[in-house]
């Protein structure tokens, strides 16, 4: 579409080429008694919003202005262009189908992005052919959203790993700022800051160091701060000590508790025998914090060497053997049956023997007088 054409003197111009002309042949313009001016609303502006460009001190005998990208006329950057003498607003090849001109020469730019950051020139061409320009700037900046605080190690080992902690993603003209346990970052030598704040380097960790951390990001237009972040630190395990009831049982007897004492809190027990994982039997219990291993009745299976072991994630310490013996004697009741059965068996066959014998001398004795 060919924008409105200008008085009939040059009603065959085109509107945008007549205020290029113009532009171009009166470019100095003399000091007047009121400047025009641009005024941004606003100059920094949140993703998504919209903005004003004002125009203040137009002048009263003007034939159009235009609007452009930049700081210079082009009219590859025209944004619009208004005539006053028809009121036609013509759009030109920057429009973006999110501004508006109004005669009053305020533009409009709705849901602005990143990408609308920059100079924006307001051409005014008078009827006499002199022109005015004014430049505005707008400066751009995303809505920042919440960060989240990434760690490159989830499980430190105390005294043993160097954690780096970072908030959120890196965007432009951010300033950052660390909060640890509510505090302001104490000043020492293992806490170390990026140069843009944005990382926190924890030298050799302690489980001092668990936090939780919090980080905030700022920019022009919004602040975000993040969840508290929390460090999981494993402390090295101390070696636990084991400790039983009766280290000598009878078979039978009971019951044997075996106590396993762990300086830490926050650790896990396991059990061991004779070197290997302790498989329980029907006779044994274990605590609910597996601290303890209850066995009754006691078997002669039972004799022998065991052990526990204090574990987190990272760490764990074993116990120094402790022998458990377990004697026993032959069930009495069982020796006695046992032993009279053998008696009576023997007198018996005792008995039988007399008894032959005792025949056979008879029957010799009985021979011998016969004859």
């Amino acid at each position: 579409m060919e924008p409105p054409s200008g008085p009939a003197s040059r009603r065959h111009v085109p509107w945008s080429r007549l205020l290029l002309a113009g532009s171009l042949l009166n470019f100095w313009t003399p000091p007047t008694a009121t400047q025009l001016t641009v005024e941004t609303v606003t100059p920094l502006a949140a993703e998504g919003s919209d903005v004003l460009l004002l125009a203040h001190n137009m002048t009263k005998n003007t034939l159009g202005y235009a609007w452009q990208r930049g700081e210079r006329v082009d009219n590859a950057q025209l944004i619009a262009s208004y005539r006053v003498d028809t009121n036609a607003t013509t759009n030109g090849p920057a429009y973006s189908g999110r501004e508006t001109l109004y005669p009053n020469g305020t533009l409009l730019i709705r849901n602005v992005t990143q990408r609308d950051t920059g100079s924006y020139t307001l051409l005014v061409t008078k009827n006499d052919l002199q022109t005015e320009i004014q430049t505005g700037h707008l400066h751009v900046h995303p809505v920042l959203p919440t960060p989240v605080i990434t760690s490159n190690n989830s499980n430190p080992r105390e005294h043993e790993d160097t954690v780096v902690l970072t908030c959120g993603a890196e965007t432009q003209n951010t300033s950052y700022m660390w909060w640890i346990n509510s505090q302001s970052l104490p000043k020492g030598t293992r806490l170390e800051l990026s140069e843009d704040k944005r990382t926190l380097t924890v030298v050799a960790v302690t489980r001092n160091d668990t936090g939780p951390y919090v980080c905030e990001a700022r920019n022009p237009v919004s602040v975000s701060r993040s969840d508290p972040f929390t460090l999981d630190v494993l402390s090295p395990v101390a070696k636990p000590s084991l400790q039983a009831s009766n280290a000598t049982v009878t078979e039978h007897e009971g019951p044997v508790i075996l106590t396993c004492l762990a300086d830490e809190t926050g650790v896990s027990i396991r059990w061991f025998f004779k070197g290997q994982s302790l498989l329980l039997a029907q006779r044994m219990t274990l605590s609910s914090d597996k601290s303890t291993l209850t066995i009754d009745p006691v078997s002669r299976e039972d004799t022998g060497d065991y052990q526990c072991e204090a574990f987190n994630r990272g760490n764990s310490s074993r116990s120094d053997p402790l022998r458990l013996r377990v004697t026993w004697r032959e069930n009495s009741r069982a020796l006695g049956v046992g032993a009279i059965t053998g008696i009576v068996i023997g007198v018996l066959l005792v008995l039988t023997l007399l008894a032959v014998l005792g025949h056979l001398i008879f029957l010799h004795s009985s021979c011998l007088t016969w004859y």
